[in-house]
């Protein structure tokens, strides 16, 4: 996936010069005695850094840059001890992002919590759908069954039209609980579940999906349930907006990583023009972002016109199978 440059490189220059100036004062003012005042003073600079999109690396260069300047400025006499005693008001800067990280941490914990609860609540309500919508349509069927006895043989044909409607509508509604919360994800796992889903959107929709790739173990079901949810989306965006007729999905496992892959041959389009709130931004795959980024993962679309779109998912599994993202099967 590629990496996005530092935002140190995309700052302008004078005004990371005005910080680091003020960052020197702040800090030359802590180590002449300035005391709780200097480091609320430090605490506030790196509030304003967070605020402006700093990193804490551009923060730890910047405050390392000021000491090495104040130590030149004194003639390589700022010594050890007062270096040492820089320590203090060096963490109040980077405190803020401490509190942001772990502000983040506890947002991802709710919101695993949260599409735990809801992947649930799709697993009983699938349950119910099949298991309620099967029994009422077989005693539909066994009541026709008791209709056709009473009917001439010229009114046997729209019962049997009745038949085939619900022959219909108990296909779709077995579909649509079992793409709520596929059975086989459970049972089998992603690699099949994924092939399975490839199917279905090919018999609906023309589109040709081809599986690629294979899992040699089972993934952590946190981590396949985002996967597969991936998939879906990605896949149904590709009916809908990319005029394609075929879409490859690749999925892999490497060094404490899952990745999953969705390549059409469509039309594109250009991701930096619907940033703002096109295809790239839509409900969906929102949710798709808030799933895998509670996860510690990213999802990255890539496209051009007349090039196709491909859509890349990067998940952690080491930490979830570790317990950082517990969820039950």
């Amino acid at each position: 996936m590629s990496i996005p440059p530092p935002v140190s490189e995309i700052q302008p220059p004078e005004a990371r010069q005005e910080f680091r100036e003020r960052c020197a004062t702040a800090l030359a003012v802590y180590l002449a005695g300035g005391g709780e005042t200097a480091l609320h003073a430090g605490y506030e600079l790196g509030r304003e850094a967070l605020a402006r999109g700093l990193g804490v690396l551009d923060v730890f260069a910047i405050t390392h840059q000021v000491l090495l300047e104040l130590h030149e400025r004194k003639g390589g006499r700022l010594g050890v001890r007062a270096t040492r005693e820089a320590g203090p008001f060096l963490l109040e800067c980077a405190s803020p992002f401490e509190m942001a990280h772990r502000g983040a941490h506890e947002s991802n914990s709710a919101l695993r919590q949260i599409v735990e609860a809801r992947e649930e609540e799709n697993r009983r309500l699938a349950i119910e759908l099949h298991d309620q919508a099967s029994q009422m349509l077989a005693a539909v069927h066994l009541a026709l069954d008791d209709v056709a006895a009473h009917v001439e043989t010229d009114g046997r044909g729209p019962l049997e039209t009745v038949r085939r409607h619900l022959r219909t509508v108990e296909h779709q509604l077995r579909r649509i609980s079992h793409e709520m919360r596929p059975p086989m994800l459970d049972d089998l796992g992603l690699v099949p579940a994924l092939r399975f889903l490839g199917e279905g959107f090919t018999q609906r929709s023309g589109l040709i999906v081809r599986v690629r790739g294979t899992l040699n173990a089972r993934l952590p079901a946190a981590v396949e349930i985002a996967l597969y949810r991936a998939a879906q989306e990605a896949l149904t965006n590709v009916v809908r907006h990319a005029r394609a007729t075929s879409a490859t999905l690749r999925i892999e496992r490497m060094a404490g990583f899952a990745t999953l892959s969705i390549r059409d041959d469509g039309a594109g389009f250009d991701p930096h023009r619907q940033a703002t709130g096109g295809a790239n931004h839509g409900l969906g795959l929102r949710g798709v972002r808030e799933r895998i980024a509670a996860l510690g993962g990213e999802l990255e679309i890539r496209s051009k016109h007349g090039q196709g779109t491909e859509f890349l998912v990067e998940v952690p599994f080491a930490e979830v199978a570790h317990g950082a993202h517990s969820a039950g099967r």
